[in-house]
């Protein structure tokens, strides 16, 4: 991913924190059949490792498991979200007329190893700890041991569990850095103002960040 230094993100508690905050994730494969992108949630372990690890499941049915090997590199995309950006919203360009559209955007690319894991328990474990961190907003969370027992067993005979080492982190988080703050803000308030907030925020949270390193 081509990113310059303004666009950088480098901590790795920022882009654990956008992946934790965004866990549905693109896995890319490059196995036995080609090049092939899926869809899926992912549960971060942060404290794993230098850079963390990722677990998930798919459905046996799903090719992928057994179109790659263990070790294997594969690229996890986590979008946390995007939006256009007119020349409109800039204050500079009612002044100087040089601006032009763009999109603005953020994301985390997470690089690593894979590891399939055909195992009951271990799947039992993904799927119970993604239940818990994904119901803990609802009023009456749902656990697994609402459903019967031999309905959930035979759930779970039909998934297969991922692992994936995470070797390199990469975050992206384009929003107008090396502009002026005033035309950091000026988007930021357009997005916020029609309901787009991921990234209307996160500009204007950058906008603020500029202004006050510029009155130090």
């Amino acid at each position: 991913m081509y990113v310059p230094a303004h666009f950088e993100l480098s901590s790795t508690q920022a882009m654990h924190g956008l992946i934790a905050e965004n866990p549905f994730g693109t896995i890319f494969t490059h196995g036995r059949s080609g090049l092939d992108a899926n869809h899926i949630p992912f549960e971060l372990d942060a404290d794993h490792g230098t850079c963390g690890r990722l677990r998930a499941h798919v459905a046996r049915a799903n090719p992928l498991w057994q179109d790659v090997a263990n070790g294997d590199e594969v690229l996890v995309v986590f979008r946390v979200g995007d939006a256009y950006i007119s020349p409109n919203w800039y204050p500079s360009k009612h002044e100087a007329h040089k601006q032009v559209p763009t999109w603005n955007y953020q994301v985390v690319h997470a690089h690593g190893r894979i590891t399939i894991h055909d195992d009951e328990r271990y799947v039992r474990g993904v799927v119970a700890r993604l239940t818990r961190a994904h119901e803990a907003s609802q009023p009456r969370p749902w656990k697994m041991s609402d459903a019967p027992a031999d309905f959930t067993d035979t759930l779970l005979k039909a998934i297969v569990g991922l692992e994936i080492e995470i070797t390199r982190l990469q975050g992206k988080s384009k929003l107008g850095q090396h502009k002026d703050a005033r035309d950091i803000r000026g988007p930021g308030e357009a997005l916020m103002a029609q309901g787009k907030t991921v990234i209307g925020q996160a500009m204007l949270d950058s906008a603020a960040q500029k202004e006050g390193l510029l009155e130090r």
